[in-house]
């Protein structure tokens, strides 16, 4: 296997556990009083949104040429830093 779909497989793996941490928050905020269940949605539609980048961002590392696609990675990266910092912090926040 390719560095690029080792890459690509271990993000698909990492977006899949973003979205049952997205799934446990939205299962929390069905619960909450209707203050902390506002707060909880504006989370998650925050998480979304930067998991939808990240996404977006795989994709186009998944369909770089393989001469393109380091510099594909480091776009990724960065979301890929953005959206775990976000998802811990509101992990950490709801618990």
């Amino acid at each position: 296997m390719s560095d690029k779909n080792a890459y690509t497989e271990k993000a698909k793996a990492k977006l899949d556990q973003w979205n049952a941490e997205i799934d446990k928050l939205k299962a929390k905020a069905e619960e909450s009083e209707a203050d902390a269940k506002i707060a909880y949605q504006k989370q998650i539609d925050e998480l979304r949104d930067q998991r939808d980048a990240a996404e977006a961002k795989l994709k186009e590392v998944h369909e770089a040429s393989d001469d393109a696609w380091s510099e594909m990675k480091a776009g990724f990266d960065k979301a890929w830093d953005n959206i775990s910092t976000s998802i811990e912090k509101a992990m950490s926040r709801f618990k």
